[in-house]
C-alpha cells in the first residue's frame, strides 16, 4: 500500500487553496491586517498540533477560541471581506478588453466612451499648474453612493470645465471628480481613505483617497499632487507614480478599454 495516496481531486484541492490563500494576501498586503492574519495562522497550526499530541486541555480551549474567532474576524476583516466579495463578482471574462474588442455585438449602441484626450489634456494644464486634483473613473461598479456625496453636475467631460472645477477658488475643487462614459457625473465627492501603511508618507490624503477607492471597487483613480504636479494612478489596491502623460494615456486606455 503506497505511504501517500494522493490523486487528481487531491492536487486540484491543494492547488485551489493555494490561489485562494494568495489573493487573500494580495487583498491583505501593506496593511495591519496582514499582522493579524500571521497571528491567527500561528495559532491554528499550534491547535493542530496539540491535537496531534493528545493534549485535550489545551486542544479544547484553542478549538472554543477558533470557533469564537470566526465570528470576530468577520469583524475585524469587514473591508477586506467586502473587497475580496467585490473582486469575486467583478473578475469575469468580459472585462477583458481583448474580449470586449471581440463581442462588439454586447456593447450598447449608445454607449459613449471616454475622451481621454480630454484627460490628458486637463491633467497637462493641472500638472504645470500643480494644482490638485482626484478624477475617479466607472468601470464595473457603479459608485452611486459616492456620487451622493459631492455635488451633481452630469455634464459632457470637457478638458477645460475639469480645470476650471479644480481650481483653488472653485467652491467644488475640494473632492473628487465621478467620470462615467464621457460624462462628469458629480465633483466634491467624499472617498474612503486608505490605511496602507506601505504608502510612503510623502503622498497626501489625496492620493491615499484615490488608493482607498480602488481597494474598495474597481473604479480607476487618477491624482495629480498639488506639491510636485506628478500625476499617479490607483487601480486594485496598486498605485503607480510619476507617469508621463504617454504612459498616462497606455494605461488609461488599456484599464478603460478605450478603442
Amino acid at each position: 500500500m503506497p505511504l501517500f495516496d494522493i490523486g487528481f481531486t487531491d492536487i486540484l484541492d491543494i492547488l485551489l487553496v493555494a490561489f485562494l490563500l494568495y489573493q487573500v494576501y494580495r487583498l491583505l498586503k501593506g496593511t495591519v491586517a496582514i499582522n493579524i492574519l500571521v497571528g491567527v495562522a500561528a495559532i491554528y497550526l499550534i491547535w493542530k498540533l496539540v491535537e496531534i499530541l493528545h493534549m485535550r486541555l489545551l486542544s479544547e480551549i484553542l478549538g472554543q477560541f477558533i470557533g469564537v474567532g470566526v465570528v470576530a474576524l468577520i469583524v475585524v476583516f469587514q473591508q477586506e471581506v467586502r473587497k475580496f466579495l467585490l473582486y469575486v463578482g467583478t473578475t469575469n471574462f468580459g472585462k477583458q478588453a481583448h474580449l470586449a474588442r471581440m463581442f462588439r455585438w454586447a456593447r450598447r449602441d449608445d454607449e459613449v466612451q471616454l475622451d481621454i484626450s480630454q484627460i490628458i489634456a486637463a491633467c497637462q494644464v493641472l500638472s504645470a499648474q500643480k494644482t490638485g486634483a482626484l478624477l475617479v473613473f466607472i468601470r464595473k461598479s457603479q459608485l452611486g453612493t459616492f456620487e451622493q456625496t459631492g455635488d451633481r453636475i452630469d455634464a459632457e467631460l470637457s478638458s477645460r470645465l475639469l480645470e476650471s472645477i479644480f481650481q483653488k477658488e472653485s467652491p467644488l475643487h475640494d473632492g473628487a471628480v465621478i467620470i462615467g462614459g464621457n460624462r462628469i457625473l458629480a465633483a466634491r465627492c467624499v472617498l474612503p481613505v486608505s490605511d496602507n501603511s506601505s504608502l510612503p508618507s510623502r503622498l497626501g490624503m489625496r492620493h491615499r483617497a484615490a488608493l482607498g477607492i480602488s481597494e474598495r471597487t474597481d473604479a480607476v483613480a487618477l491624482s495629480v499632487s498639488e506639491q510636485t504636479g506628478e500625476v499617479s494612478i490607483s487601480v486594485e489596491g496598486q498605485i503607480f507614480h510619476r507617469l508621463s502623460f504617454e504612459e498616462l494615456q497606455s494605461r488609461m486606455e488599456k484599464l478603460l478599454a478605450i478603442e
